[in-house]
């Protein structure tokens, strides 16, 4: 992070974590600091992979963001939601469904939950690169930290990870790294977003669901890595293996990571997507706004979403194809359409409470 005198901004002052007898999921913690040598790399890279083939889920922590530094983003963070003005928010709204991508603003009521009931859900996103799009005047002299930020989560995490999976897999260490070039055509991006609380009525209509059980983060996590900086208002859980639902919990300056769809996809099944749910927080945090900070990683945008047929372990294992080789998109026709369709398509609903949406061809699962 730059270390020059930093602009003068409003201190967000998070909740206190909750203090109720939660169900929590057991994650692994991946220590990134042992990531130096390639000793260390084969520990952490059997640790994922025991994590990512179990769970699904795993905390990342020794990142190489402080504390102190975790503040100020999170400070950072909440800019482009108090300190715009509504109708700069209008004019710097996301075409979602005409261009597939997420950069600017989703503002509230966007999507549908159920029974009528629209999200409370704003974010602002940002491209990896910060000088690709015009910017809200709070945020203008915020970006050269929220370009290190964003250059953090690429070279120094995410490809730091993306060496684990593919050392998971027996592949050569690079192998998901050359699918993610920063300066490369693609989607990835740094989201900031805030759920705002409900009344009870949509409460009620929504059975407490803020978002249905997916196995990508508001649609996004239909690319590779989701990175999520943790924030102390409990309100994200997963579904266990053995089929209950479980909070995650904060850790202090740690990361909640989980792979996408497109993960999925090129790891031919190996690394499976876990279906994931966001519901009201506990009663002793019900009124508080919940602050998120997120790094979204997608393959290049033409990279095709076909397994790495190549790695000894699929060989072993067997291969799990997503799409058909002969029809398989390119990430970018994969992003374009799950954008464009989430939260505006018309869901059936099957059997078990679970809704499908038709996505490119694909059956796309939401779980309540």
């Amino acid at each position: 992070m730059p270390s020059v005198t930093l602009p003068q901004i409003p201190h967000y002052e998070p909740a206190p974590p909750t203090k109720e007898p939660l169900e929590y999921a057991d994650l692994a913690v991946i220590d990134l600091s042992k990531a130096k040598t390639l000793e260390g790399r084969m520990e952490l890279a059997t640790q994922l992979r025991e994590a990512m083939t179990t769970i699904g889920f795993f905390y990342v922590i020794n990142h190489g963001l402080t504390s102190a530094q975790n503040t100020r983003m999170f400070d950072i963070a909440d800019v482009p939601f108090s300190q715009v003005p509504e109708d700069e928010k209008k004019a710097l709204q996301a075409d979602i469904k005409g261009t597939g991508s997420y950069q600017g603003y989703k503002l509230r009521q966007y999507w549908h939950i159920d029974a009528g009931v629209r999200d409370q859900i704003e974010h602002y996103n940002l491209a990896r690169d910060v000088t690709k799009k015009q910017h809200p005047k709070a945020l203008a002299p915020l970006l050269p930290e929220i370009d290190a930020f964003a250059r953090l989560n690429h070279f120094e995490i995410l490809h730091t990870l993306l060496r684990l999976f593919a050392l998971g897999m027996e592949l050569p260490e690079d192998t998901f790294v050359k699918e993610h070039n920063f300066d490369a055509p693609g989607d990835s991006w740094v989201r900031f977003m805030k759920y705002f609380p409900r009344s009870e009525d949509d409460e009620a209509k929504t059975k407490n669901v803020w978002l249905k059980g997916h196995t990508d983060e508001h649609l996004l996590d239909s690319g590779s890595v989701t990175i999520l900086w943790s924030q102390p208002v409990s309100a994200l859980q997963i579904l266990s293996p053995d089929g209950k639902w479980r909070w995650i919990s904060h850790i202090e300056n740690a990361l909640v990571v989980n792979a996408g769809d497109a993960m999925d996809a090129l790891s031919g099944g190996f690394y499976k997507p876990t279906i994931h749910r966001v519901v009201q927080p506990p009663p002793d945090q019900r009124g508080y706004p919940r602050l998120g900070v997120f790094y979204f990683a997608m393959p290049d945008d033409d990279v095709k979403l076909v397994p790495h047929v190549e790695s000894p372990v699929l060989r072993a294992r067997g291969i799990q194809w997503r799409f058909e080789e002969a029809n398989a998109p390119t990430m970018e026709m994969w992003r374009k359409g799950r954008a464009a369709a989430y939260g505006r398509t018309q869901l059936k609903k099957t059997e078990g409470n679970v809704e499908e949406e038709l996505v490119n061809g694909i059956i796309v699962k939401n779980y309540n």
